[in-house]
């Protein structure tokens, strides 16, 4: 059941890209998601008859974005959303006969405020960098999350934001957390902000030793097709590291705060985000660059270092966290917890009935 003129307000965002998008990702056979927590909304990207269609969908202060076996997880201010995925009704959301897959969100798991980064599916369970205390966390059963990792630098288990750990690369199989990025080796609450241009680093998680150090402000490690890859945020680089050597190159620099990344078909999917904020992003080598600084979403091709693929937002987002593709789905409809205020609509799932 769906609302066809449902009340709500919509989200006013001018955006551009380049030509070739759609046509890349209809050829991928994909589409993707953006999470902004500036805007506290999911985007999705996706195509229909070869025209780029976006939608927006309220989730406060979005966060973390990953896919599920049953559908997606999005990360909120004070809590984990679960949406299953539905193919049956979307064909029925307005305009009908648009979308491919739908996204409804159900249910959510209340961590409290934890300042949760990446989100990832593995082992059969829901993983969380939670910033907040170091250290990466499950979301299982009535408890607010389980610790179960911590790098070797932090004393404890306690609230305060000490080396802002934020990015979770998976071993490429699901079996457990292979990688994760910080912006200091600190033990001291905001100790991470001192040298928040250089102090960037990537630890191996079952090992706990430093892979790579020097970084400004890195996010989003991720392994794919055998090798890892980063985001050196402050340069706004997208790096290929070499773990045993602990080197790494640049494959491109892009004109934005590198955040947020997935990997499919060859390509890296990275998120673009202007510096507005100076308190915490200022004094970054990005902003030495003297190029103009985009929020949006690059297509980087993984072999050539070349942007393939470009949307920029031109007002309504400035800031992008987390990025993730949904292979064989061209078209989603994601349906958030609250249609009052964004550009989606009510969606009633209910089981068929005799009447």
């Amino acid at each position: 059941m769906t609302d066809s003129a449902p009340d709500r307000q919509a989200v006013a965002v001018d955006f551009e890209y380049s030509t070739g998008l759609p046509a890349l990702l209809e050829r991928l056979e994909l589409s993707v998601l953006l999470s902004t927590y500036q805007a506290g909304r999911v985007v999705s990207i996706g195509c229909h008859q070869g025209q780029l269609r976006l939608g927006f969908s309220r989730f406060d202060q979005a966060m973390g974005l990953c896919r599920t076996p049953t559908g997606l997880a999005v990360g909120s201010r004070d809590a984990i959303w679960t949406l299953p995925a539905n193919r049956e009704i979307a064909a029925r959301i307005t305009p009908e006969g648009e979308y491919d897959i739908a996204f409804l969100a159900r249910s959510c798991h209340h961590s409290g405020p934890v300042m949760g980064h990446d989100l990832a599916w593995g082992e059969g369970r829901l993983w969380l960098v939670n910033t907040l205390f170091n250290g990466l966390v499950t979301i299982e059963g009535t408890w607010s999350f389980v610790p179960q990792w911590q790098p070797p630098f932090i004393s404890g288990w306690a609230p305060g934001d000490r080396c802002h750990l934020n990015g979770l690369a998976m071993a490429e199989d699901g079996s457990a957390p292979a990688y994760v990025s910080a912006l200091g080796e600190s033990d001291t609450e905001n100790g991470w902000r001192e040298h928040k241009a250089t102090g960037g680093c990537l630890i191996h998680v079952p090992t706990g030793q430093i892979v790579l150090r020097g970084l400004a402000m890195p996010h989003s490690p991720r392994l794919y097709n055998g090798q890892l890859y980063l985001l050196d945020s402050g340069h706004g680089g997208l790096l290929r590291v070499d773990p045993t050597s602990g080197t790494a190159s640049t494959i491109a620099t892009l004109p934005g705060f590198t955040r947020g990344m997935d990997c499919f078909g060859g390509y890296a999917f990275v998120g673009l985000s202007q510096i507005r904020e100076t308190a915490v992003f200022g004094g970054l080598p990005l902003q030495d660059s003297g190029q103009e600084l985009r929020c949006g979403l690059a297509v980087v091709n993984l072999s050539t270092g070349s942007i393939d693929g470009l949307l920029w937002f031109q007002s309504g987002l400035e800031e992008i966290f987390a990025v993730t593709v949904l292979p064989g789905w061209r078209h989603p409809a994601l349906i958030g917890p609250d249609t009052r205020t964004d550009d989606s609509q009510t969606v009633w799932l209910v089981p068929p009935t005799n009447a």
